[in-house]
């Protein structure tokens, strides 16, 4: 059966807290361990007030310490943000900590904008070094001296597996030059998976830690008893995005004024955007997942619950589980 896993970015809903969303992980990961899901992803985020998972390291620690034995991770850290020593470090610890248990998915953007960038004392062009940061990584967290003076500890040893997220045929060409996993991020940028995905296992090149090709697609999953409640749902998830990608910063419209510029044309970026999404009830659910693992030949999914309410969000989760079953 083909693996099926979480992404979850701590999303604080409109007229909700940061400190709410963050209580909401650990039940989550919880649900999702109960459900038999492979793993959880936290993923890398800067200077969005909805999103809360900015720093993946610390949320991990303590999802980790809340569950038993579901495998958890970064998806991703943004490797250009920050030293790949301190990230061995940190992975390090959490693996020595929680054995077997972590994972470590890297990606190349820098997860915010220019303004951001200048705050974390980085410069776009720092992207450029994020082959050889990778390389230097994976040296700090394996058995060997990445060089004579300069070692990982915790780190050095742990093995903690790396995976390659991409939106594009540049994390395909490098994870398939490493010899890594490669995750795409086709739940918000949907256009070059399949071949991105193709591109990645004809040039993939076997490693000791990957011999074979191993391929992670992402979508949107909105999954409910009723069918009704699933598309309002999702239909309010849409109307945020509208909100966050399309108007100007402070704008306030009526959900009756976004809905028209949804289904307008400047509302189609979104609703590409979010077009890799599974919305409905469990027969809904199976039938798009099952067509998207059949045209992908994913060795594994991984969803975003897109279920602002806690309750409901974790019978999504369930009803995912019981959808793959």
């Amino acid at each position: 059966m083909t693996r099926f896993s979480m992404l979850d970015l701590a999303t604080s809903a409109p007229g909700r807290t940061v400190r709410e969303a963050l209580a909401e992980v650990v039940p989550a990961a919880r649900a999702a361990e109960a459900a038999g899901y492979h793993r959880v992803w936290y993923a890398e985020h800067h200077n969005m007030q909805a999103v809360a998972s900015s720093a993946t390291a610390v949320l991990v620690g303590h999802v980790a310490a809340h569950t038993s034995s579901i495998r958890l991770g970064a998806g991703g850290v943004m490797l250009p943000n920050h030293s790949p020593l301190a990230i061995a470090e940190q992975f390090g610890t959490l693996a020595e900590l929680h054995p077997g248990r972590i994972d470590l998915g890297l990606g190349r953007a820098p997860g915010g904008d220019l303004a951001m960038l200048a705050a974390l004392r980085r410069r776009p062009e720092d992207s450029e070094r994020f082959p050889t940061d990778v390389v230097e990584l994976a040296s700090y967290l394996g058995d060997g001296l990445p060089t004579e003076a300069v070692n990982a500890y915790p780190g050095r040893g742990t093995k903690v597996p790396l995976y390659i997220l991409g939106s594009s045929l540049f994390g395909a060409n490098l994870a398939a030059r490493l010899g890594l996993p490669y995750a795409f991020a086709s739940h918000f940028a949907p256009d070059a998976l399949d071949v991105a995905l193709a591109t990645y296992r004809r040039s993939f090149r076997p490693s000791a830690a990957c011999p074979e090709p191993y391929a992670i697609v992402a979508a949107n999953v909105v999954a409910s008893d009723d069918a009704a409640e699933a598309a309002h749902t999702f239909r309010a998830v849409l109307r945020e995005r509208v909100r966050r990608f399309v108007l100007r910063p402070g704008a306030e419209l009526s959900d009756v004024d976004v809905e028209t510029i949804l289904d307008g044309s400047h509302g189609e970026r979104v609703r590409h955007m979010m077009s890799v999404s599974a919305v409905g009830k469990v027969a809904d659910v199976r039938g798009y997942v099952g067509e998207l693992l059949e045209r992908t030949g994913a060795d594994e999914i991984i969803v975003a619950h897109q279920v602002p309410e806690l309750r409901a969000r974790v019978r999504s989760i369930e009803l995912l589980a019981e959808a793959l079953a």
